[in-house]
Order: structure tokens, then sequence, then C-alpha cells
């Protein structure tokens, strides 16, 4: 018996539609990195990307549970002395709610060049329109 691993040629890509409307912001992102990382593939073979495109859609009506709207921070440091910089998730979900849908997922990614590759795969839209009409996007119903 051998083990058998898929070749670069015969791994298939399809791509997905999701809407985040009325998602929980965790959920989605779990459930988006499962289908970035290929799990729900049955070639899944953790060392090879063997996962799809996702399209996440309507990412401004995404829901927060809790008090996460006025609590959570999201920090980052310029580099400089005296350049920490913060930023609620309300007033981030009204200047980018992609970035934030975005950086959930990439945080459940791997931490390594696989982990790019996977988030690459990755779009996240403001509306409901998005441009990869041209790919035949799955719609993919989240439970």
């Amino acid at each position: 018996m051998s083990t058998y691993f898929p070749k670069e040629g015969e791994i298939v890509r399809k791509w997905f539609v999701v809407d985040a409307a009325g998602q929980p912001l965790g959920r989605l992102a779990s459930k988006v990195a499962r289908i970035l990382i290929g799990k729900e593939n049955p070639r899944y073979t953790p060392f090879i990307d063997t996962g799809d495109h996702v399209i996440v859609i309507n990412a401004d009506q995404v829901k927060i549970t809790g008090m996460k709207a006025d609590q959570k921070s999201y920090h980052h440091y310029t580099g400089y002395p005296g350049g920490l910089r913060s930023e609620v998730l309300k007033k981030r979900m009204t200047r980018k709610p992609e970035l934030v849908i975005e950086q959930a997922v990439s945080r459940m990614l791997p931490k390594n060049k696989l982990g790019k590759h996977m988030f690459a795969k990755l779009n996240v839209y403001r509306g409901d329109k998005h441009p990869h009409q041209a790919q035949k996007p799955e719609v993919k119903v989240l439970a």
C-alpha cells in the first residue's frame, strides 16, 4: 500500500460564493478557512494546497455578537516610537468591513507559505456585486 498524493495538475479548484449577511463573524471565518484549506475536499492533504476559491459578499452585513463591537480593538505598530495605532471594531466595520473578515480568516490559516497561498484565494466584497462571474461560482450555504 502506498499513500496517494494529488499532483499539481490533478487539483481542480472550484469557486464558491458565501453570503455573510446575518452570519456571526467567527463562525463565518472558520467555515471559510476550512474551504480555503481544503478540508471540505476528499483529496485533502495537510502539506498541499487543495483548497478552493471563496468569494464573500455582503461583508458590511456580518453579525457582531455580544459587546465585541464596542470592546474589541485592532492594533498595529508603525515601527516608529509611539507608533502603536488602535481602532475599535465598530469604527473599522464602518470604514472597511472587508478588512475585518479578511483578518479573521487569515488568522485561522496556517502561518507559513502555504497559508499565504490559501489566503490569496479569498475575495471579500462589501456589497452583493463581485467581478468573478466568468469563473461561474457556486453558491455555498454555510449551515
